[in-house]
């Protein structure tokens, strides 16, 4: 066997000078309001946590059913590994409701900046009756959160993957990292609800030919649900040599989501939905879900080249958009239905030769 690739040093120098860190500290603080001395009393004790790197203050050890029971895990983390355990014997349970996962994608909501509900809104809101219609539960992310509420945060993924697979936890042990204030991350509350899940819709606009910046990052830190390793302590936390090692001895790179169908429906009013369309189901495919059929993904272009101020009456005066958001609600309801019967997609028991 080839030596272990040597973990690659130099980057960045990201540390603060105590100056700087207290005026980071303070400007959380800005409004009047706030007693700037009674404030800045905290600031020594955040200061000590981060020059000593305290990322998770509470920990305890792994246990039975971990590589190494003697290393000590987050307490965070092991909450949402339960909450994902849990989710998942609720999600294979067949006395269960068929529970679909239905995503609204857009940034855009009448409590924030720009006064106006989003047109995804309205066409999630099609597809939420539609399926409820079925007696299915359906599980409502409005991504829009992150724009409107307060302390609601998806944090940017950090690429451990591209270091070495291992090193991707499942779920991901990057946050909550308090010693950098990076705490509260709407992920841990996510991750369950898509395992829970036996069918996931996303309806979302398409911005400068790409997804929004609130279902980009989502997307991107669900790559731990792609391969991501579900014992941290086997790398004994974020050792870059030691996951080197373990995946370079065979990694399987298992996917913690495949099997569940889904269904993607993008609009936009200029161009670039078709291209975004295809990166979505292409990005489930590759994680192994499967397209609820033909009608169930498709794009379309709302209010073409028209003013922007009158879109949503566009959307009133179209005759067919609402229908076909109607059938491939009806279309992944179909699917999870097979699918937990027990129909047998045309892949199945085939070995993949390119697991990653």
């Amino acid at each position: 066997m080839p030596p272990t690739p040597k973990v690659r040093k130099g980057q960045a120098n990201s540390r603060l000078l105590r100056e700087e860190f207290a005026r980071r500290f303070a400007a959380r603080f800005y409004d009047p309001k706030f007693d700037k001395l009674k404030v800045m009393e905290l600031e020594p004790t955040a200061w000590d946590g981060y020059e000593k790197a305290r990322k998770s203050p509470v920990t305890r050890k792994a246990g039975e059913g971990f590589k190494d029971p003697d290393y000590h895990l987050s307490v965070e983390w092991l909450a949402t590994r339960a909450a994902i355990e849990e989710a998942k014997a609720q999600q294979e349970n067949s006395k269960t409701a068929d529970r679909i996962l239905l995503i609204c994608a857009s940034p855009r909501n009448d409590k924030s900046c720009p006064g106006e509900m989003s047109k995804t809104f309205r066409l999630a809101d099609i597809a939420k009756a539609t399926l409820e219609a079925r007696a299915i539960h359906v599980d409502f992310l409005d991504l829009s959160l992150l724009t409107s509420e307060y302390g609601r945060v998806i944090y940017p993924c950090k690429g451990c993957v591209s270091t070495a697979m291992p090193l991707c936890h499942w779920p991901c042990s990057c946050y909550p990292n308090h010693s950098l204030g990076q705490v509260d991350d709407w992920m841990s509350e996510i991750y369950p609800r898509w395992v829970a899940a036996h069918g996931v819709m996303i309806i979302t606009p398409v911005y400068w030919y790409q997804a929004p910046s609130t279902l980009k990052l989502m997307m991107d830190r669900l790559v731990c649900a792609d391969g991501g390793n579900p014992d941290p302590s086997s790398t004994h936390g974020k050792k870059a040599q030691e996951a080197k090692v373990l995946e370079l001895e065979g990694w399987s790179y298992p996917r913690h989501l495949a099997g569940r169908s889904f269904s993607v429906i993008v609009h936009g009013d200029a161009a670039g939905a078709e291209a975004l369309r295809r990166a979505l189901v292409d990005w489930l495919s590759d994680m192994r879900l499967i397209a609820a059929g033909s009608l169930a993904c498709f794009d379309r272009l709302l209010g073409y080249m028209k003013p922007y101020a009158s879109s949503h009456e566009d959307l009133d005066q179209d005759e067919h958009l609402p229908e076909e958001v109607r059938n491939a609600a009806r279309a992944l309801a179909n699917a999870v239905s097979e699918g937990r019967s027990g129909r047998k997609t045309p892949d199945a028991g085939l070995t993949d030769p390119r697991p990653k």
